[in-house]
């Protein structure tokens, strides 16, 4: 990691049927092998599968699965005096959001539906109502921020 300076941010065009950022860092992180067009029939369809069981729009169940995954308090590794402490501190915004997609993404690939859409549409559809393995990814994050709180002056 270079000291000199930070790394530019890449500019990332809106994705074509939403026209939202956020979506288009949603289908980068679950495309592979830099099969953008699968990854984008793998989100709109999962949105689709969204709208036809909720009959409401997809994009605001995608968002209220983000906000209820993001976690606002992680523990970062802080060596001090030989000893290793697990040191809880706030997680920037754009951290946070990576972090909801991942976690959304390996909970979704976790799942045991048949196909990829299906797992996903099902896990973003737990997530906007707080259950999943996403969210509970981020409650044991902040159980385990919650019982590290004694190392919080050893914060940098």
């Amino acid at each position: 990691m270079s000291r000199r300076h930070s790394a530019e941010k890449r500019e990332i065009i809106p994705d074509a049927k939403f026209g939202d950022i956020v979506v288009t860092k949603f289908m980068n992180s679950i495309m592979r092998d830099g099969k953008k067009s699968a990854a984008e029939a793998i989100v709109y369809g999962a949105f689709d599968v969204i709208e036809q069981k909720l009959k409401t729009e997809a994009l605001p169940v995608f968002k209220q699965a983000l906000d209820n995954v993001a976690p606002a308090i992680e523990v970062r590794s802080r060596r001090v005096g030989g000893a290793t402490y697990q040191v809880p501190v706030e997680v920037r915004n754009e951290r946070r959001q990576a972090l909801a997609i991942r976690w959304l993404i390996t909970a979704a690939r976790a799942r045991n539906d048949r196909t990829m859409v299906e797992r996903l549409s099902a896990e973003l559809i737990d997530a906007s109502n707080s259950r999943g393995n996403a969210v509970k990814k981020r409650e044991d994050t902040h159980r385990m921020a919650d019982a590290n709180r004694a190392f919080s002056h050893y914060r940098w």
